[in-house]
């Protein structure tokens, strides 16, 4: 199709006629609004956020070489000042620092444990409100020079030092036990040794004696044997100590010969 030169002409003179249309590019309005609005409160959040950082990193004492009272050292964690553990605490080797002592406090009890290789408990100390409790193969004590002092297992009891002092409402004094070589000698220097049971008090040497070595020795209790009449008066003052052969000890009236025999009437 053709179109004529006067067509062409009105078509032109309507295009040049017409305004031209403008579009707006933007936010604007209430969406304009609210979009500051959310930037303000994304800013004052950050403001916050980065204030409880800096708050928290002064409170933990946050620096390079570690956090608070935890430091990072060459030779492993060092800790300064009191310190809880809500968990089980593994470490190779615990140290204080150097002239302060090392404290250990729970509300329960501290335990120790040992454990071989497979994993079985072989040594174990336990301290708590109702004692402290040891469990293992053997038990030392040696003074800082490295002398034994006291040693327990299964097959004996060691004291490796020179004096035992034992106290208590059965001794009036202190009792000092000394052991040089195969000899057991107690000697009380302060005062008495008393020695009391409910039954028996037996002291038997198998391979020697029994020697008391007194000024004087008082044995009190003894039963009295009669004697005959001959020979005694009534203020017999003098007695004789006699043995029974059963080992029982009986007094029996002194006389020109020993009295004894006609006196054993107490051993039966």
């Amino acid at each position: 199709m053709y179109m004529t030169q006067e067509q062409c002409t009105h078509r032109n003179n309507v295009q040049s006629s017409e305004k031209p249309h403008v579009y707006k590019v933007g936010i604007y309005g209430w969406r304009k609004r609210c979009l500051y609005f959310f930037v303000l409160l994304l800013m004052i959040l950050i403001l916050v956020n980065l204030a409880l950082t800096i708050w928290i990193l002064k409170v933990m004492n946050f620096t390079i070489d570690g956090m608070g009272n935890l430091r990072i050292t060459e030779k492993g964690l060092k800790l300064e000042g009191d310190s809880e553990f809500l968990q089980p605490l593994y470490a190779k080797e615990i140290q204080s620092r150097p002239g302060s002592p090392l404290l250990l406090q729970s509300s329960k009890n501290v335990s120790i444990n040992i454990l071989n290789g497979k994993n079985q408990l072989v040594t174990q100390l336990i301290a708590g409100s109702s004692g402290v409790r040891a469990r293992g193969k053997m038990l030392e004590v040696k003074s800082s020079t490295g002398k034994l002092l006291f040693s327990a297992d299964d097959q004996e009891v060691v004291v490796g030092a020179e004096r035992l002092r034992v106290t208590g409402r059965l001794l009036d004094q202190t009792l000092h036990y000394t052991q040089k070589s195969t000899r057991i000698q107690i000697l009380a220097e302060a005062g008495d040794i008393q020695a009391t049971c409910r039954s028996d008090l037996r002291l038997e040497s198998k391979d020697g004696e029994i020697n008391l070595d007194a000024r004087r020795i008082r044995l009190l209790r003894l039963p009295e044997g009669k004697a005959s009449p001959s020979g005694t008066t009534s203020r017999q003052t003098v007695y004789e100590v006699c043995v029974c052969p059963n080992g029982k000890l009986f007094l029996s009236q002194a006389g020109k010969g020993s009295t004894c025999q006609i006196s054993n009437n107490v051993c039966l």
